[in-house]
């Protein structure tokens, strides 16, 4: 049967709103989200014989673990290979120091990542192991161990391809296109979710859907749509809008990741990419009057090519790297784009600053990797024949993406671009929120500090989704509330919605439809106000815009309600302005309490310092990019955002918690294993 047909088969009763018969389908849990961790989640809840699960998700074969990677996309889990010593504890300690992370996560992350591990492997993960079976690792950013693996470009595909397998052959029911509206939410207790269904026509009996359940597990992935200038793959939106509405708390939201990227495809340009040493190159807006920049600030060749080097595994933009370090060429592409109005090339044909390459400039550190690689063997070499020595995967890649490059051919559009939320919705060691039975995991959990690991990302969310189903499987099998009830909580955000349409319809008809015209000024406001340069009043410049199109967006939105895509928009924009508000709002008090640049963000501070040049650049950086280092002041703190919904957000600084210290006996927690499995 068709979808439609199955949602009228299993839905359990209707709510009637404005003469849509709005079908509810109840379930113990509801998991959002068709990625890696959501596909986790629903796979432990059945192997723990929780059974009663239905999955939804806007688009199933869209998202960032199914369609986001880089030259060698990495795993992060406990050594598990060689004589290295390493620990749960060491691995957790490492995950800490990172800042402004919790300790009861670090530790929960370390000490469950073997688990996580081997069920990826158990269900068909190809993850390289040697002849005697140990899994071998690399060493990542922000690592001290080899903790790093890869099935390479595609991890997290993989990964999503061979857990969505499980999920079809135990039959798990899986409602496609249909996207989060609101969160149904009664005295600080989810009891389910409102979807805008995109799969039927606007003459359907109801063009929306209700689910009743005990517990919701939000794998919605990163609120990815805030930004313009993104990495994150079309298709890849985000729901944290709903959630925030909804009085979930945001933890770190003001905590980003931002590396250089290239655009058409959007794909990461880490690892070999950098290695090989190409040239950056600008131009202007048609293509011609081509530069090669970074001459203008680095122009000591071996410097420039240290540092273009060091970008493949300082991918990240570090603002502790921007003074001295690989980060300056962040800041340089910035500066072509963002302040001169041009575009970057990775230039693969030829060689930077001059035509030979000279191996012998290079760092120690720099031309040793490249000697092990056999490139300093290649002699004078250009870019691309470095590139498909050591990775020729990694230029096949581009031929075979849409729209395709031959970098062989044709250089490469790169800008600096959104990639990771580091902060994201407030959950404890089992992943659950202040608003009890509601499960954020993967990127939309705001699990991580400052910075991360590498990798670290793909680990949290399989640990995220086996912890909250472990917790489900064992503390909240409880049949949902009873219909009346769930009608009487639901009821209000479904007349919004079905008001909302209803509405924007009829301003359509007479109108233009200004959906995409909203959409993309909404990111563009966010990129060039908010992104990975920012300052005190470009960040209120940005939410006193968001501010004012939020309070009128539903009296003035126009939407084509014959267009899927335009009813799909509809909700989408109000999601992501929702987000922008409250994320907006948090770096306002980021800053307005002392903060400094730290992590992927440069915070413009006139008391601040311009990195360091070399005393042969007569060229001057912009004042935009002087700073102040954090240096760890906050480390030991955590950002705190609470919003009802009505009123401005409201945020505290709390101490973060600590790692664990657990000196319990074995027979005590054999014991206590027993009665409840240390859950709750």
């Amino acid at each position: 049967m068709n979808q439609s047909e199955w949602i009228d088969s299993h839905a359990s009763g209707h709510v009637e709103v404005d003469g849509q018969r709005i079908p509810v389908v109840t379930a113990n849990t509801v998991v959002v989200g068709t990625g890696a961790a959501g596909f986790c989640a629903a796979d432990r809840l059945v192997m723990l014989g929780q059974r009663d699960v239905v999955m939804v998700t806007d688009k199933r074969r869209a998202g960032a673990s199914r369609n986001a990677g880089s030259d060698k996309q990495t795993y992060y889990k406990l050594t598990l290979a060689g004589a290295e010593p390493d620990s749960v504890r060491e691995m957790a300690e490492t995950l800490f120091a990172v800042g402004s992370m919790d300790g009861d996560i670090a530790l929960a992350e370390a000490a469950w990542s073997p688990r996580a591990f081997f069920h990826l492997v158990e269900s068909g993960v190809p993850f390289p192991h040697n002849s005697s079976g140990e899994f071998v690792g690399y060493k990542t950013d922000h690592d001290p161990r080899q903790r790093a693996t890869s099935v390479g470009p595609y991890t997290s595909r993989t990964m999503v391809e061979c857990l969505e397998r499980k999920i079809d052959g135990y039959g798990v029911p899986v409602l496609d296109l249909c996207r989060v509206v609101d969160l149904v939410v009664s005295e600080g207790t989810v009891l389910g979710l409102l979807c805008v269904r995109l799969d039927v026509h606007a003459d359907a009996p109801s063009r929306f859907l209700l689910l009743r359940c005990t517990n919701l597990v939000y794998a919605t992935g990163g609120p990815a749509g805030m930004y313009a200038d993104s990495v994150y793959p079309n298709g890849q939106w985000g729901a944290n809008g709903a959630a925030l509405r909804a009085g979930v708390q945001g933890k770190n939201l003001t905590e980003w990741q931002f590396g250089l990227a290239s655009i058409h495809p959007r794909w990461n340009v880490s690892g070999t990419y950098m290695q090989a040493l190409p040239r950056f190159v600008s131009t202007d807006a048609d293509g011609g009057d081509e530069r090669e920049f970074l001459t203008e600030f680095l122009p000591d060749y071996g410097d420039q090519l240290t540092r273009i080097f060091l970008k493949g595994y300082q991918w990240p933009f570090d603002v502790r790297k921007a003074p001295e370090g690989s980060s300056l060429i962040d800041l340089l592409v910035y500066q072509e784009t963002k302040l001169r109005g041009r575009r970057v090339w990775l230039d693969f044909r030829s060689n930077p600053v001059q035509a030979s390459f000279d191996a012998s400039a290079l760092s120690p550190e720099a031309y040793g990797y490249l000697d092990a690689t056999g490139v300093v063997q290649l002699g004078d070499s250009t870019p691309i024949q470095r590139l498909q020595h050591m990775n020729h995967p990694a230029y096949t890649f581009y031929l075979e993406r849409n729209p395709g490059v031959d970098l062989e051919t044709d250089m490469l559009e790169v800008a600096v671009c959104a990639q990771h939320n580091n902060g994201g919705l407030e959950v404890d060691q089992w992943w659950h929120s202040n608003v009890e039975g509601f499960f954020p995991i993967g990127e939309a959990a705001g699990a991580h500090g400052v910075y991360r690991p590498g990798g670290a990302a793909l680990n949290s969310g399989q640990v995220g989704a086996t912890r909250a189903a472990s917790y489900i499987a064992q503390a909240r099998r409880d049949a949902p509330v009873a219909h009346d009830a769930f009608e009487a909580a639901a009821r209000g955000v479904a007349e919004h919605a079905v008001g909302l349409l209803a509405e924007a319809g009829r301003r359509a008809t007479s109108g233009e439809d200004t959906t995409d015209g909203l959409l993309t000024h909404i990111r563009r406001l966010m990129s060039d106000k908010a992104g990975v340069v920012r300052s005190k009043e470009s960040v209120s410049e940005a939410r006193e815009e968001v501010t004012r199109l939020l309070a009128e967006y539903d009296a003035t939105v126009a939407a084509d309600a014959g267009s899927r895509r335009s009813v799909s928009r509809l909700f989408l924009i109000r999601d992501i302005l929702t987000s922008q508000y409250v994320y907006l709002h948090a770096m306002e008090h980021y800053v307005g309490t002392g903060g400094l640049s730290r992590g992927s963000v440069l915070y413009t501070d006139a008391d601040g310092s311009l990195p360091v040049l070399s005393d042969e650049v007569d060229a001057e950086l912009p004042e935009l990019f002087r700073l102040r280092l954090d240096g760890g002041k906050l480390d030991d703190v955590i950002q705190v955002t609470t919003w009802d919904g009505v009123s401005e957000p409201t945020f505290a600084w709390r101490e973060r918690r600590a790692i664990p210290e657990d000196l319990v006996p074995f027979e005590t927690t054999w014991r206590t294993y027993r009665e409840s499995k240390n859950i709750g």
